[in-house]
C-alpha cells in the first residue's frame, strides 16, 4: 500500500514582501509640523497686517 501526500496550497509570493515594508505609524512628521507652524505664523502676520 503506499502513501500518498497532498501537496500544500502553494503560498502567496506577494506577502513576504509587504511585511518587510510596513506602513509606519500615521502621525504627522516632524517636516509636517514644522511646516504648518510657519504656515501658522504667516496666517497671524498677515492678519496683523490688515487688522486697523
Amino acid at each position: 500500500m503506499k502513501i500518498t501526500l497532498k501537496n500544500p496550497k502553494p503560498r502567496n509570493p506577494l506577502v513576504a514582501p509587504a511585511h518587510f515594508r510596513r506602513a509606519g505609524s500615521h502621525r504627522p512628521g516632524s517636516r509636517f509640523v514644522r511646516q504648518e507652524g510657519r504656515r501658522a505664523l504667516q496666517r497671524e502676520i498677515t492678519q496683523m497686517r490688515h487688522s486697523p
